[in-house]
């Protein structure tokens, strides 16, 4: 079983560098998305560890956007991360902002899924519901063919991680659509908790 800190300690380094409900909101559903994903790829056991580094994949971002990745090291130290974690977290910025490649599948699917659940919640607000509940893979793959829709969520990335994984970029869209299904309502709560 992979070490981590807890989730508590994790969800205090989060809000200590940052503050904007977008970006809480994000790391809470990248956080519940790799949950879903520990438990449907077999790694239930590692769980934890999945869903803590969701939850911090962007603890640095929103301070120092420009320094993604790089930054991270430094403050998931000072929060005891142990290097795994660490290496976990900086992997998916690989190509874009740092060097550090995924090479575990759980680093791949944080790669692939990252941007992905952006695009997809991007999409959500668009629907009268405002959820991923009643949304179909169509939907996704309309908006995602969009290249003005949620412009910032980089497709190349998504298509690399895909790629990455071995998988169709169908059966990503689908699994990380599953993914959001299963945590909407948590990271709602979490968000009323805020």
């Amino acid at each position: 079983m992979k070490e981590c800190i807890s989730r508590d300690a994790a969800l205090a380094a989060l809000k200590k560098y940052n503050k904007e409900p977008f970006h809480i909101q994000h790391a809470l559903t990248v956080e519940g998305a790799m949950r879903w994903y520990a438990n449907e790829l077999g790694y239930g056991e590692d769980a934890d560890f999945w869903a803590t580094v969701g939850l911090l994949h962007d603890i640095d971002f929103e301070q120092w956007p420009e320094q993604h990745c790089v930054k991270a090291p430094e403050l998931l130290q000072e929060a005891g991360c142990s290097q795994e974690f660490i290496h976990a977290v900086c992997s998916h910025g690989y190509g874009i902002c740092c060097d550090v490649e995924p090479t575990e599948e759980m680093e791949k699917v944080l790669y692939a899924a990252d941007e992905l659940t952006g695009l997809i919640g991007a999409a959500a607000l668009m629907r009268p519901s405002k959820s991923v509940q009643d949304m179909e893979l169509k939907s996704i793959k309309k908006k995602f063919k969009d290249k003005k829709f949620a412009a910032g969520c980089s497709r190349d990335v998504i298509i690399t991680g895909a790629e990455r994984l071995g998988w169709e970029l169908d059966v990503l869209m689908e699994k990380t659509l599953e993914a959001m299904r299963s945590c909407e309502t948590f990271v709602a709560e979490e968000l009323a908790k805020a």
